[in-house]
């Protein structure tokens, strides 16, 4: 006799197991702990067989049957139904390992040794909140442009135009490797050259007037607040390294008799070594500063304890202090202005570049050439200190020397 809904709910556990039939090798079996399974009796090439069908109460009886007919379809096609929940099993496997999430994820480990901290939470927080809830589960060899577009829409539907060209970019890196690693065959990313708002690009704010420059500087020089903070101000315009490259300055990584400050890769953006050339004027201030922090480990430890570097707030607000606000510059604007002055004075393009610490396209030559232009940006870096210098001194027309060709 078939069973039903209720004997299905009142069933109770014995010491054994039991097994309730219902109908076509469809039964119930319950353990004696009172689990309930869904199984199927039935042969195939001469042998009995039995496949699960699924737990009450998850499976009601009315899907269990369901199960069943679908399950007895395939044995009357000659396919054993449990063969084939193997092949899908597999084939639900390899879909998952073949994934945008699986080889978003295989690239972001493949790259994190490389990156900053900071950036590989910004790449993973951005693939999570904004990628993978859309198209993690798809083949990734399977997902078309406009799939990706309509992810992007979202992104760009809330404002941040920015975030979404980001999500392009890393969605188009994943999907190259994808290409390189055999599991697609091209970049769908490239069909959507346009198709985004123009983004309006990454402004760090900075001054860039000589007389302006002047004021700042001296600014700073009348700084009175924490001496060590005002060393971080003075020093960021002579090296213009990044804020994070700055405050996380270690005494160990200074040579200050042969004026050399070497950053190693696992501080930079980039992961890539770097050789920042000592100004004199920048030497001084180290020497000055040694006193105070040179038997610890940070050149800039915070305020509460040596055993950490400051705060990454800390040379912001020391300009807010100032009273240059978060439009008119921050810390991270010391590279712009020397970016931008150093361009119009006429140096070298990659020498400029290089002490920037710009990413490198060929990661090879960035690995081999982290030295490179090595001679034009000490005179360069001279130079420009000098010509800060002159700036704090109140000159109104500034000669600024170009290295020899």
């Amino acid at each position: 006799m078939p069973l039903t809904d209720a004997a299905v709910r009142n069933a109770k556990p014995a010491a054994k197991a039991v097994r309730l039939f219902d109908a076509n090798g469809l039964y119930l079996e319950i353990s004696p702990s009172g689990g309930k399974w869904w199984r199927l009796k039935y042969r195939c090439g001469g042998k009995e067989k039995r496949l699960s069908l699924g737990v009450y109460p998850e499976i009601q009886l009315r899907t269990a049957r369901v199960k069943c007919k679908a399950a007895r379809d395939l044995l009357r096609n000659g396919v054993d139904p449990g063969e084939q929940r193997k092949i899908e099993k597999v084939l639900r496997v390899e879909l998952a390992a073949n994934s945008l999430e699986a080889v978003a994820r295989e690239w972001v480990a493949k790259h994190v040794p490389r990156w900053a901290p900071s950036q590989a939470r910004k790449v993973q927080r951005l693939l999570e909140r904004d990628v993978l809830p859309w198209l993690g589960e798809r083949p990734v060899a399977e997902i078309l442009p406009p799939e990706i577009l309509a992810m992007l829409r979202r992104v760009e539907g809330r404002g941040a135009i920015e975030t979404a060209h980001r999500a392009l970019q890393v969605c188009s890196q994943v999907f190259r490797y994808a290409v390189a690693t055999g599991r697609a065959q091209s970049d769908p990313t490239r069909d959507l050259r346009g198709a985004l708002a123009p983004a309006k690009g990454r402004h760090h704010p900075t001054i860039l007037e000589p007389k302006a420059i002047g004021e700042l500087l001296r600014a700073i020089n009348g700084y009175a607040g924490s001496p060590v903070t005002k060393a971080a101000l003075r020093l960021a315009p002579l090296t213009f390294v990044r804020p994070g490259e700055l405050r996380r300055a270690e005494w160990s990584e200074f040579d200050l008799d042969g004026a050399e400050w070497r950053i190693p890769a696992g501080r930079m953006k980039m992961r890539a070594a770097h050789i920042v050339p000592l100004a004199t004027q920048a030497v001084e201030i180290m020497r000055d500063l040694a006193p105070l922090t040179g038997r610890g480990r940070y050149v800039f430890p915070g305020a509460r304890t040596n055993g950490r570097p400051m705060s990454e707030n800390t040379v912001n607000a020391a300009l807010r202090r100032l009273g240059y606000t978060k439009d008119q510059m921050t810390g991270h604007g010391f590279r712009s202005m020397a970016s931008t002055t150093l361009n119009e004075q006429g140096w070298h393009r990659d020498a400029i570049e290089r002490q920037l610490a710009h990413a490198e396209r060929d990661e090879i030559r960035a690995a081999y050439n982290y030295a490179e232009h090595l001679p034009e940006r000490r005179r360069m870096m001279q130079a420009w200190a000098d010509h800060l210098q002159k700036l704090h001194a109140g000159a109104a027309v500034v000669a600024f020397p170009r290295a020899a060709a």
